[in-house]
């Protein structure tokens, strides 16, 4: 049994940022009061003006891969990864993650698939035996044009942890490469290919598409639906791509490339999710739509750390400045918004009744630094 008390903290709540107080017993908030003096009873945690914020949830995450990959070819045992990675999270505010797992891969005899049994088996061993700080979920990134998807999609349906998957189509000139240049610079760089070698890749990738990609996203849609499983569509290039999501039933339009793009998505009432390390950097690393731009005009719903676990908390501060957002709409981006996107209803906000995932953080010279975190009442970082 939990019970604590803070005082004196900047609370952002869904509307607004109050000076006050909240409570917490058996892992839920008890109360949240506006205060204007601290409160002296014993054993109460005096924020001394720093903020309050609910706990981070973090949708689409790379950094369990990075963590069990950490160079090309070599792979860390998977349990120390996800603790590791684990760990990164918490101390950046993040209390629910979806780790994103790639079930096919783009490069045949990538790390992705030899790691994949690995990652699921560490993620659900490291969930039961009580060794995480977060609330772990499974987010399986669905690679449309790989020839085992089915297969692998058959052996993790039924997982337990498994809530959201992703339509996922990497094949070169669409979608997150539009133009065959921007696929080059990436793909020889992450792969070092020769010309040679890359122009068979990319005859590989579209051969594999042709052959591959509609029985594939078929058969994701129709699992999604039969197992009630949150469904997204990934790196949307056209309002064509946002009709073909719709139809599919995606609630969720994962880092849209495009202002048009985004503009449909978020127009079909999709939750349209962008990267936090884009509004960090102040653009995107691949040539696509700036999204604090998006977050300006209204069309970006959710942010993902993506690569980079503190940029979900920068980019929200960041976008918090905005005057056309401000701090409670830009902290909703990376809390109460992607909860509601995955129907987690107990979570993501600072009110009554709620489950008690909190952080403390404050600025410093405008970077938001994180002090303490709670999950469900208990101090995990």
């Amino acid at each position: 049994m939990t019970e604590f008390a803070v005082t004196n903290a900047a609370i952002v709540t869904r509307t607004e940022v109050i000076r006050g107080d909240v409570t917490v017993r058996d892992g839920r908030i008890t109360g949240v009061v506006p205060a204007t003096r601290p409160s002296t009873a014993a054993g109460t945690i005096d924020f001394s003006g720093d903020y309050l914020l609910p706990g981070l949830v973090e949708l689409h995450t790379d950094n369990f891969e990075r963590a069990a990959v950490p160079r090309p070819g070599v792979r860390w045992p998977a349990l120390s990864a996800v603790i590791t990675h684990d760990a990164q999270m918490a101390a950046s505010g993040i209390t629910t993650i979806y780790d994103a797992i790639a079930v096919g891969d783009i490069q045949r005899g990538g790390d992705r698939l030899a790691t994949l049994d690995a990652m699921v088996n560490a993620v659900t061993t490291a969930q039961r035996e009580g060794l995480l700080r977060a609330d772990h979920r499974l987010h399986l990134r669905c690679e449309l044009s790989h020839h085992r998807l089915q297969e692998l999609l058959a052996q993790l349906a039924d997982h337990p942890l498994v809530s959201l998957m992703s339509l996922m189509d990497h094949t070169p000139g669409q979608r997150q490469f539009v133009t065959l240049d921007q696929f080059k610079t990436y793909y020889q760089g992450k792969y070092h290919l020769s010309d040679a070698e890359l122009a068979a890749f990319i005859a590989d990738r579209k051969r594999d598409q042709a052959l591959y990609a509609d029985a594939n996203r078929a058969a994701v849609i129709a699992l999604a639906k039969e197992r009630g499983i949150t469904l997204a569509s990934h790196d949307d290039a056209t309002p064509a791509h946002v009709a073909e999501a719709v139809e599919a039933g995606v609630a969720i339009a994962e880092f849209p490339t495009t202002r048009e793009a985004a503009a449909a998505a978020s127009e079909a009432g999709l939750h349209v999710l962008g990267g936090a390390p884009n509004v960090v950097r102040g653009g995107s690393h691949s040539g696509n739509i700036s999204v604090r731009e998006l977050a300006r005009d209204h069309m970006l719903h959710i942010l993902s750390s993506d690569y980079v676990p503190v940029a979900l908390l920068h980019a929200a501060f960041l976008l918090g400045d905005e005057p056309a957002i401000g701090l409670p709409a830009a902290v909703a981006t990376v809390s109460a918004n992607p909860a509601a996107a995955v129907g987690l209803d107990d979570r993501g906000r600072i009110a009554a009744d709620l489950r008690a995932d909190l952080v403390r953080m404050s600025l410093h010279d405008g970077l938001p630094v994180v002090r303490a975190t709670w999950r469900a009442g208990e101090r995990v970082a």
